[in-house]
């Protein structure tokens, strides 16, 4: 049985416009959620959703907006804007708390311009699962805090970029893209392997001569976590940009 609403992708780099189409309810958010999840993975500098065409049938359907909102303000740090709500869709934004979380503009060049002015800066690096990956990924930081003069966050964003990337080399196996994004007060770091394999942080064998990583990254980074992506995943830190 197809969708009561389709999702139109149109990546316009640096921004990514998603057109929806058709019936927005309780029964329709989960397709629209995960499209538009499927859009962050990709990690966009800004993300814009077109409700021109929407029809939305129960206004608490409408929170689904709010959730993707703050998601990408966790990860990836990538401003969402929806646009051009139809009649009675953009009274029930003003009036829901999607309306205090994500902006709403009248057309679509307005909300990509209000985007792309909200857009943080980001320095993006392809690398290949080898030993000297880690070493690069230390490179990154020092090209990005010394471009960003962020001169105290060197050293821990060093430790936690390197073993993020030193696990990609380690488990995964798989080129990976590292993005590096300055959202203050914070810097994300993220890693986006090809492998499905979810990590954790577990208790480190004392005796063991590795396996301390991603205890390291938690311990370092303010907040941190894995989601899937695409036929991989991303792994992801955050600490304090001072």
């Amino acid at each position: 049985m197809p969708s009561r609403i389709t999702c139109e992708v149109h990546d316009e780099s640096p921004v990514t416009v998603v057109r929806l189409r058709g019936d927005l309810d309780l029964g329709t958010m989960r397709t629209v959620h995960d499209a538009l999840d499927g859009c962050l993975a990709s990690q966009p500098d800004a993300l814009v959703v077109d409700l021109t065409d929407v029809t939305v049938r129960d206004r608490l359907a409408l929170s689904v907006f709010a959730a993707i909102a703050r998601r990408a303000a966790g990860w990836p740090a990538v401003p969402v804007v929806l646009c051009a709500p139809p009649g009675e869709a953009a009274t029930w934004l003003a009036q829901s708390t999607a309306c205090r979380v994500v902006p709403v503009r009248r057309d679509c060049d307005e909300a990509t311009r209000v985007a792309n002015a909200a857009a943080a800066p980001r320095l993006r690096a392809r690398l290949e699962p080898v030993a000297e990956a880690c070493r690069r990924a230390r490179e990154l930081v020092t090209d990005a805090c010394a471009r960003w003069n962020l001169p105290e966050t060197v050293g821990p964003a060093s430790l936690v970029l390197s073993e993020l990337v030193g696990n990609v080399v380690r488990h995964a196996g798989t080129p990976m893209q590292v993005t590096l994004t300055l959202c203050r007060p914070y810097l994300h770091l993220v890693v986006a392997d090809g492998s499905r394999t979810a990590v954790r942080a577990g208790a480190a064998d004392l005796r063991a001569e590795g396996g301390r990583g991603l205890l390291l990254v938690r311990e370092t980074a303010q907040r941190w976590g894995s989601a899937p992506a695409g036929d991989g995943k991303v792994v992801w830190a955050i600490l304090p940009a001072n």
